[in-house]
């Protein structure tokens, strides 16, 4: 395959990795706030909500990205599941017309759910295993510069328009706005992909295809795959013990607005997109391993300076140096997992990716930082429903599992210029 990228290819690319990432991005935060100031001011709830529609997730990529493998198609599975990530989009603000509050609290969590089925399948299941079938080892990091820079715009335009959006229009506009964005841009890359004239129908089944994974000698053969998706869910795990909590923290502990808060985390997202692509070719250059270790490092230290700060300025600095480290910790990790990933299974292995990377650091690290608003956060109450704020000691306790994670990053190996066909066969030597 050429180094190029053809630009038709590399337009598919940028529309639906920045129409998905704008669905993420509001997914991630204001699903999360729109719970906590209209639903209920638990903390709990929210761990709740991202705990059970990231294991749904998971399980549309694992499914879908083995049926997309089994099928010889990624096109149509990212077309089809646009077309409904937009529309159940708009229908998650309507869970809070239902009452009693916990059943207002099960259909949040239930819309929360269809909608990350099918933006799992459209962007873990079937565009993460595009990029890996449409890019070499050779140009894959500048390519994954490229993906997290289009990542980086997205929040960028959620993060700068959001808040002045919903203290505007409200959040029921805002939510059926991002639903039409989403699916159409969605729509229009879905229509440009072209799969790649390597990928074939398998002869199995898609029970089959996930059943082999499951195999003794599927993971021998694979040791450092399963390695590095171990490091990558230890350093996310600390960072999903904060991050579904910021903008709740920005408001209601430091005391700021949502539109000042919002802007906080734009400015940081645009410091840190204009390092992406550098940070892409700096992998590409200096190795996976040692851009993932520094970084992991750099983004621990500046986590425990930002949490014993309040002042809007340092908060910005602070957060902006802490964000651009996990930026470029991800791009080296994205890199070098797509570097392993096995030929014949890139969209199911596109899921247990999703398994490491979001479902397992989702589940414990939320739970964690809810766990800690709950037990040590400031007591509140809105419309009746008492509630905690969370305080500090998320940024600490995240500080430290990132730290922590440092030291499996120093077993996986980097190796360059390998395929999967090589890696097998390095693995199978040691037994």
């Amino acid at each position: 395959m050429s180094e190029k990228i053809p630009r038709k290819v590399l337009l598919a690319i940028i529309l639906i990795n920045f129409a998905g990432q704008i669905a993420w991005a509001v997914e991630n935060q204001y699903y999360n706030v729109f719970m906590y100031n209209v639903i209920a001011p638990v903390p709990l709830y929210i761990s709740i909500l991202v705990a059970v529609t990231t294991i749904v997730g998971t399980i549309a990529a694992v499914i879908m990205g083995s049926y997309s493998d089994v099928k010889g198609k990624r096109k149509t599975i990212i077309f089809v599941s646009f077309i409904f990530w937009g529309i159940t989009t708009a229908m998650f603000p309507l869970a809070a017309f239902f009452r009693p509050i916990i059943l207002a609290v099960m259909i949040a969590i239930l819309f929360d759910s269809i909608m990350t089925f099918f933006g799992s399948t459209a962007l873990n299941a079937g565009f993460n295993a595009y990029v890996t079938d449409v890019t070499t080892e050779e140009n894959r990091g500048k390519i994954m510069g490229i993906v997290q820079l289009v990542f980086l715009i997205a929040l960028i335009i959620t993060y700068g328009v959001s808040g002045f959006f919903i203290q505007a229009f409200g959040y029921f506009a805002y939510f059926y706005v991002v639903g039409i964005v989403v699916g159409v841009i969605g729509i229009i890359g879905g229509f440009l992909i072209k799969d790649s004239e390597d990928l074939k129908p398998l002869n199995i089944s898609v029970y089959v295809h996930i059943k082999n994974t499951f195999k003794g000698g599927t993971l021998k053969n694979h040791k450092n795959f399963v390695k590095l998706l171990i490091t990558v869910a230890v350093l996310n795990t600390g960072f999903n013990v904060f991050f579904p909590f910021l903008l709740i923290y920005f408001q209601h502990y430091v005391g700021i607005s949502l539109s000042l808060a919002s802007i906080l985390i734009f400015i940081a997202m645009l410091v840190s997109m204009l390092l992406a692509y550098p940070f892409g070719i700096l992998t590409d250059r200096v190795g996976r391993k040692k851009v993932a270790i520094v970084s992991a490092l750099m983004m621990g230290l500046f986590l425990i300076i930002f949490a014993m700060v309040l002042d809007v300025f340092l908060l910005l600095i602070f957060g902006t140096c802490w964000l651009m480290f996990y930026i470029a910790w991800t791009i080296a990790t994205l890199t070098w997992i797509k570097d392993l990933y096995p030929e014949e299974g890139r969209g199911q292995f596109s899921g247990y990716w999703n398994l490491f990377n979001a479902t397992i650091p989702m589940v414990i690290g939320v739970f964690l930082g809810g766990w800690l608003a709950l037990q040590y956060g400031i007591p509140i109450v809105r419309g009746g429903v008492a509630g905690t704020v969370p305080t500090p000691l998320i940024f600490l306790v995240g500080a430290i599992i990132v730290l922590f994670s440092i030291i499996p990053h120093l077993f996986v190996k980097d190796i360059r210029g390998s395929n999967s066909e090589n890696l097998k066969m390095a693995d199978s030597r040691k037994d």
